[in-house]
């Protein structure tokens, strides 16, 4: 049996005054003091794992990690974890700390080492915005404390390019010389700073030049552009205890005016600078370039998008009378195929204006001479494809599969060469293509499906699989390219543009369907924006204005 459903969508116009105003956000950086023994010293390598409570729940779910740490008892995570604040909330957090002590992800396989709980408002409503708590969790066991701090995060979507060197810098290493590092630091209002980046690490110079880094403004600065910027100077050392070479203080101001005798910045040591009266300074670092340019949103570029959209869906096989197929026409709920469709969908319908989806079928046998098809609209009229909304294509499609024959076999390769096609004619970013395949597993032409995937990664258009049915989908996960990209002929695809998921995997276990479909799109559609954005950013692309009213009736003349 072959069973498959294609949709394909392109995302439009977002609609912003049916978008719900964001909440503030929150930069939480996490700070560790221990009280642990030396005996530790050489073993530790901490993470932290950031835990939120559901409101009125009970569960707790895993919201992120900060960086492994090693070899240090007082780790300063560069990560931060930003959150979402809702004064009218009690927002309930629980990090827990753990000695990272082999490859797995799996946190069961960590070492634990304490935990602390608070909430959102407790960290942002301390005396600048700074908490410590004790951490507890081990019986009979001082297990130090877990510093947090909390900065609202300005609108600034600018990210700085630099790339700094450094000339003359103390000598650490007693059989070479040293292998320097560079800390940045946000100044607080309250005179404390916060570490927003570290850079890696050149081994055995003294005339170091450190690759260029990429760092959002806000983070270096969170918009104040005159607020001091501090950036010491280490050596690195493998035991963890890094050697303080010096530092010195400047601004994201100094910064912006690039290359000049005013960046050039003498490293300077305190402790040696009191010790020796012929102290100078401990070497200088230089900005060697400096640039900005704006971050875009997915929400930047999908409200500027025009409204043109468009879907693709196939007539699977086998009898959808039958309640043993995946198809099943079933009065009181929607089978598994339906589902996927409408999970999608009704996300996706929602970033275009008019809701008007051509919408075409695939591998079937036509009325009524049983002609198979590959690209056959669902509505039955060439001439306007268009269904109405997601409602519209679903009506379609049980159409369909009361009027076509289901016929094999499953390839993949028309649809998605018949949605690049489209894609092809609109690469200046004005469209963005969604296609949605649902599969019971079996595929026939992979070796032209990769050809098409390879071709597909190079326009705007992502592809979505979702497996169905109690099959292995050891083909489809050979599509994703999370782990190895796809390639064909010798070529990589230029981007990552297939997910694929099993729908099994979301099914609720009580049969709540819109759960499961809620569980579903959420997944599929995650890396959408990733790879929109990754797709504008390389060929240099920049969102379009959004709208204004007085633009629609000539934006609708032109459609």
């Amino acid at each position: 049996m072959r069973d498959k459903v294609a949709m394909m969508a392109s995302i439009g116009e977002f609609d912003p005054l049916n978008n719900i105003v964001p909440a503030t956000k929150i930069e939480v950086t996490v700070s560790c003091r221990s009280s642990l023994t030396a005996f530790f010293v050489l073993c530790l390598f901490a993470v932290v794992v950031l835990y939120v409570q559901g409101i009125g729940t009970k569960e707790w779910r895993e919201f992120g990690r900060t960086e492994v740490i090693d070899n240090t008892l007082n780790p300063n995570f560069v990560r931060k974890f930003f959150l979402d604040f809702f004064f009218e909330e009690k927002q309930n957090l629980r990090f827990d700390v753990y000695n990272v002590d082999s490859r797995s992800s799996n946190i069961s396989k960590f070492d634990f080492l304490g935990q602390t709980f608070c909430t959102l408002g407790e960290i942002i409503g301390s005396a600048g915005g700074r908490l410590e708590k004790s951490l507890s969790g081990i019986p009979g066991k001082k297990l130090g404390s877990i510093i947090f701090v909390a900065e609202e995060l300005s609108n600034c979507r600018d990210i700085a390019t630099m790339q700094l060197c450094a000339n003359k810098l103390d000598k650490k290493d007693f059989f070479g010389k040293s292998d320097p590092f560079l800390v940045f630091y946000r100044s607080n209002e309250d005179g404390t700073f916060t570490i927003c980046h570290k850079t890696e690490v050149v081994k055995n110079t003294l005339n170091p030049v450190w690759q260029p880094f990429t760092i959002p403004v806000r983070a270096l600065c969170n918009g104040d552009y005159d607020r001091t910027v501090k950036v010491d100077v280490y050596d690195w050392d493998r035991d963890g205890s890094h050697d303080f070479i010096g530092e010195f203080t400047t601004s994201y101001r100094d910064f912006s005016r690039g290359q000049n005798q005013f960046n050039v910045y003498e490293v300077l040591n305190p402790k040696k600078k009191g010790k020796k009266k012929k102290y100078i300074n401990s070497g200088t670092v230089t900005l060697l370039s400096f640039k900005v340019e704006s971050e875009y949103t997915f929400v930047d570029f999908i409200r500027g998008l025009p409204k043109q959209p468009v879907m693709q869906t196939s007539c699977p096989t086998g009898d959808p009378s039958q309640p043993t197929s995946l198809h099943y026409i079933n009065p009181y709920q929607m089978n598994a195929y339906a589902m996927a469709l409408k999970a999608v969908g009704e996300i996706i319908q929602d970033y275009d204006s008019d809701k008007l989806f051509p919408a075409y079928g695939f591998g079937a046998k036509l009325p009524p001479d049983g002609k198979i098809s590959h690209a056959f609209p669902l509505s039955g009229d060439y001439d306007n494809p268009n269904c109405v909304g997601i409602d519209g294509v679903l009506e379609a499609y049980f159409r369909s599969l009361r009027t076509v024959q289901l016929y094999g076999p499953t390839n993949f390769s028309p649809v998605i060469s018949q949605v690049a096609r489209s894609a092809q004619d609109v690469t200046d970013g004005s469209q963005y293509f969604v296609l949605l395949i649902i599969t019971d597993g079996v595929i026939s032409d992979m070796v032209q499906t990769k050809e098409a995937v390879v071709n597909a990664a190079a326009l705007p258009m992502s592809i979505i699989i979702v497996g169905v049915g109690p099959a292995e989908f050891d083909a489809m996960e050979e599509l994703d390219g999370d782990e190895i990209r796809v390639s064909s002929r010798g070529r990589f695809a230029e981007r990552d543009i297939v997910q694929f998921v099993p729908f099994r995997d979301y099914m609720d276990r009580s049969g709540n369907q819109v759960l499961s479909m809620a569980r579903l799109a959420k997944d599929v559609l995650a890396e959408i924006p990733e790879q929109l954005l990754g797709f504008m950013k390389s060929r240099g692309i920049e969102p379009r204005p959004a709208l204004s009213p007085s633009d629609l009736p000539e934006l609708h003349r032109h459609i």
